[in-house]
């Protein structure tokens, strides 16, 4: 099997043909589009779609971030041929308009500029001569450097390589793309096109790629017609009433929210223990769920228990290409959906399951509807410091990591990471032949990292007791380790100690102040009253009251702001002997 064969075999785990077939044998189909996308005829500068709109302006209001860069590398083992490597890379670009395109204004409007296909630059750094500890580190370095470092949409380019040697047979390669021209979809095809162009340059063979039937500028342009009049009008009054009066539901975080995001991220990943995927499964065939329906259903119980909320938005990636045509093309296509989860009334975790196929499937046949229109529309308030709508993301992963191999040459993905955050968090569960792996990217704005460790510890011990005994309540699934337990509900309320016999407050107070009169006794503002100080002004005002009566079986209602004077008035009832 060619290495595009074998691609192409991932990527089915995820085609969109799969969803339109099992969205109609369930009757969740959508109503069917009409003509399709189809090649443009007329030259010049295209429009941005919906999505790419979103990134322009997010670009504008706050140029030189790194969010939306897609960073990815490769580790290269056996004989590389470095010619044909740049060949190919730039055979993949002239292939694909979007790969060489930039974005400019014209009258107030961002358009799509196409560029003519050029040489394409494939800098290589040589850390051959370092030893084998610091070649890795080093290149450790440059993957997180490259991955912070900012594109410039006006100007391009928006696809970098950067192609480093560890060793003779060892190298790596970076790749670097911003959103606005790619999404995980497009990362996949551009990496089997690739490989499939240097396999056939290496050998001195002409590549055998047909041309792309269709471009993405020619998508910009039905998106355009297509979202639009009477079907926009349809999308927008479903999406309207499903999300209209959603809470914006937030995990407790362990630092104020900025007023302003800085964008910075970090990751922490966890494996699922190995059983526990075979279990959900076969919970989720019970139910009639795929594994993204039950594993978002225990994700929504994890934030119900730390939120104590029954009504929760969660937004998931959809790859969005719902025309089988669309299926070859390179571009922004995945859009976002809010996921509105119903949790009232304490199911059980099974009919948790039910209720959220229900949702994903009555969401996968509205996914046209951009999710920048959909945010115009609800119009909810905007701020720099929060994204709106929902402030968690989720992912499925179920294409494994690429791993292809030609004669004489491996070609295996690597984790990447650089250092951003797109939400307050981003759970991603990712399918390997080692089995389930999580994977949460957070803003460091808002949480450390020992937080959101304790997050996926109590996500996977959820999902554990959920697929063992489905018919829990949310209420009664565990987060917390037997030791957990133990220590928050036996050791940290171990307080008891012998009875002395009976303490008078008033006289614990004036012992005190005769012990420490110069120590703060409490605080309100500015306000420090020292002990010797906050003792006369009680006894002050205790004589006054008893002077008016006040005694022993007297009632004294206490009306002021909390502050000093509340804490001092109480205090002077209980000596002139009353109650408050």
């Amino acid at each position: 099997m060619s290495v595009p064969d074998q691609l192409s075999q991932r990527v089915a785990n995820l085609s969109p043909a799969k969803l339109r077939l099992l969205m109609k044998h369930l009757g969740k189909e959508a109503p069917d589009p009409g003509e399709g996308p189809r090649r443009r005829t007329a030259a010049g500068p295209v429009p941005l779609s919906f999505s790419q709109q979103r990134l322009w302006f997010l670009d504008r209001l706050e140029p030189g971030g790194t969010a939306y860069s897609l960073p990815s590398a490769l580790r290269l083992a056996g004989r590389l041929d470095r010619a044909a490597l740049a060949a190919a890379l730039a055979a993949v670009v002239a292939r694909h308009e979007v790969l060489r395109t930039t974005f400019v204004e014209r009258d107030g409007d961002p358009v799509q500029v196409i560029h003519r296909p050029a040489p394409l630059a494939l800098p290589l750094v040589d850390l051959a001569a370092l030893p084998a500890g610091r070649a890795e580190a080093e290149a450790r370095r440059l993957v997180r450097a490259d991955g912070r470092r900012p594109f410039d949409l006006t100007r391009g380019p928006l696809f970098r390589n950067l192609l480093l040697r560890l060793a003779a047979g060892e190298h790596v390669l970076l790749q670097n793309l911003h959103h606005i021209v790619s999404d995980a979809w497009s990362r996949t095809l551009m990496v089997r096109e690739m490989v499939g162009l240097y396999e056939a340059l290496a050998a001195g063979r002409r590549p055998e790629l047909p041309e792309p039937a269709l471009q993405y500028g020619d998508y910009c342009l039905w998106q355009r017609e297509r979202v639009a009049g009477p079907a926009l009008d349809t999308l927008l009054g479903w999406w309207r009433e499903r999300l209209a009066g959603a809470p914006l539901v937030e995990m407790p975080a362990d630092r104020p929210r900025p007023a302003e995001r800085t964008g910075a991220g970090g990751v922490v990943r966890r494996p699922l223990p190995a059983r526990l995927p075979e279990r959900l499964g076969e919970l989720g065939r019970g139910s009639g769920a795929t594994p993204f329906m039950t594993l978002l259903a225990g994700l929504a119980a994890l934030v119900h228990r730390h939120t104590g909320e029954t009504d929760l938005v969660i937004g998931t990636p959809i790859a969005n290409r719902r025309e089988a045509a669309l299926e070859g093309v390179l571009g922004f296509f995945v859009n976002t959906l809010a996921l509105r989860l119903d949790l009232a009334g304490d199911p059980s975790f099974r009919e948790l399951v039910g209720r959220v196929r229900e949702t994903a499937l009555e969401s996968y046949a509205r996914q046209e509807l951009p999710f920048e229109k959909l945010v115009e529309e609800l119009a909810p308030e905007r701020t720099r410091g929060r994204s709106p709508l929902f402030q968690g993301l989720f992912v499925l992963e179920n294409v494994p990591p690429a791993r292809l191999e030609i004669p004489g040459l491996t070609f295996t993905a690597l984790e990447t990471d650089n250092g951003a955050a797109k939400f307050d968090w981003g759970l991603s569960v990712e399918e390997s032949p080692d089995g389930w792996r999580l994977r949460l990217e957070y803003a460091t704005d808002l949480y450390e990292a020992a937080t959101v460790e304790r997050w996926l510890d109590c996500y996977g011990r959820l999902l554990a007791a959920a697929a063992a005994r489905p018919e829990l309540r949310l209420s009664e699934l565990p987060l917390l380790a037997d030791g957990e337990r133990r220590q928050v509900v036996a050791q940290w309320n171990a307080t008891a100690r012998e009875y002395a016999g009976p303490e008078v407050l008033t006289a614990r107070l004036a012992a005190q102040a005769a012990a420490t009169p110069e120590a703060t006794a409490l605080v309100c503002g500015d306000e420090r009253p020292t002990y010797a100080e906050f003792e006369a002004r009680v006894c002050r005002l205790a004589r006054h009251l008893g002077r008016l009566g006040i005694g022993p079986e007297s009632r004294v209602g206490v009306f002021a702001e909390r502050g000093v004077e509340m804490v001092e008035a109480i205090h002077a009832v209980v000596r002139a002997g009353a109650a408050y």
